[in-house]
């Protein structure tokens, strides 16, 4: 799922190619799951965007916007598959090789937009798995977070520096009786961290992602407040495309996982462990995340040996791309099903309006098939 990085990421490029244009044409495909969960239809999104100007974008976490020069605007939020292509501009935070990604309109398209420019911009809405949501929010651009979704949702780290102090962190955590890996995920506490950046938040902080909240030390929570902004920052600055993370991070080390004979480790042999926490498959490094208090279930002995001569033997692992991760990771939430579906039990995990399970369209998986991350220079 896109998280707090990936998001920012299309918001860069909403602003490059989209803001300070007039919509000339605006197209949208009915969709009563993406459009209507959230109490709205695409003829309502369609007449609010038809020849009006974009005068801004925004974002609180895995939510964006796109602000016009009346309202009502445009709030969205990619679910687990939805994503923003502009026509000729590289938006995805990982290479693109199928040769029907390159075609336009682009399928599972739910709205398509041309700017009055010459040349034109071309963009679309795409998901394939219906999972995203797209509304229109009525009000005054500057008072869109005052409005649902968004003020149901915790602070942005990088948005809301004012709010997201260390001390406001504290009485967050220590207020909760949860695994904190499971805290994080949880957008009401904190906006835009998801599974990865959960998992790379917590092993720079040293926290085990099972230990229950409020059995953490204040100096613990304190560095995992710098944890917070330093991944958030980091990734946001080269706009969530991994090749550019740096080289100490879990995030270029873990992806053994789940293949035979291959191990995950880091460059100096510590193990790296997968765990369900709060419902997704976490990954920790026993030999860092040390337990200081009560946790959820325990890490086994033979975790946390040394590996260091496993990992000399299986060399340098291959890096792999963010979205990558998301689909690994998607198979381990939805049980390893054929084709994916949402599950009863890991859709009650799910925010209620993002969780209903839904058919999936024929060839979903294939179109994900042979993607790569990025390696390009972002526009």
């Amino acid at each position: 799922m896109p998280e707090l990085a990936e998001v920012a990421r299309i918001v860069h490029f909403i602003r490059k190619h989209l803001v300070d244009k007039t919509l000339s044409v605006v197209q949208t495909q009915n969709d009563d799951i993406v459009y209507g969960k959230v109490g709205t239809t695409a003829a309502e999104v369609q007449k609010a965007l038809q020849g009006n100007k974009v005068t801004g974008a925004g974002q609180q976490g895995k939510y964006f916007w796109i602000t016009l020069s009346k309202p009502p605007h445009l709030v969205m939020h990619f679910g687990m598959a939805g994503w923003l292509k502009i026509k000729n501009a590289d938006t995805y935070y990982y290479r693109v090789t199928k040769p029907e990604d390159q075609e336009w309109p682009p399928k599972y398209w739910k709205f398509l937009l041309e700017t009055d420019e010459t040349p034109k911009t071309e963009a679309a809405f795409v998901d394939f798995r219906r999972l995203s949501r797209i509304r229109l929010v009525d009000c005054p651009a500057d008072d869109i977070r005052q409005y649902t979704p968004l003020k149901e949702n915790g602070p942005d780290p990088l948005a809301d520096k004012n709010i997201f102090t260390a001390e406001w962190l504290v009485d967050k955590v220590k207020s909760k009786k949860v695994p904190i890996k499971a805290m994080l995920l949880d957008q009401a506490n904190i906006s835009g961290i998801g599974n990865w950046m959960g998992d790379e938040v917590l092993y720079h902080a040293k926290i085990h992602p099972e230990q229950y909240s409020n059995t953490l030390s204040n100096e613990q929570i304190i560095q995992l407040h710098k944890s917070i902004e330093y991944v958030c920052t980091a990734s946001v600055d080269v706009l969530a495309d991994s090749e550019k993370f740096p080289e100490d991070w879990l995030f270029k080390h873990r992806w053994g996982k789940g293949k035979k004979n291959q191990a995950s480790v880091l460059p100096n042999g510590d193990k790296i462990v997968f765990l369900t926490v709060g419902g997704r498959t976490s990954a920790v490094v026993p030999a860092v995340q040390k337990k200081t208090g009560p946790v959820a279930k325990d890490i086994t002995e033979e975790d946390q040996l040394d590996t260091k001569k496993e990992a000399s033997t299986n060399g340098k692992r291959k890096r792999t791309s963010v979205k990558k991760e998301e689909e690994e990771d998607d198979d381990d939430d939805y049980s390893k099903t054929p084709k994916r579906a949402v599950s009863k039990k890991r859709a009650s995990n799910i925010k209620k309006e993002d969780a209903t399970p839904v058919k999936e369209e024929k060839s979903s998986s294939a179109s994900q098939a042979g993607r790569r991350r990025s390696t390009r220079n972002s526009k």
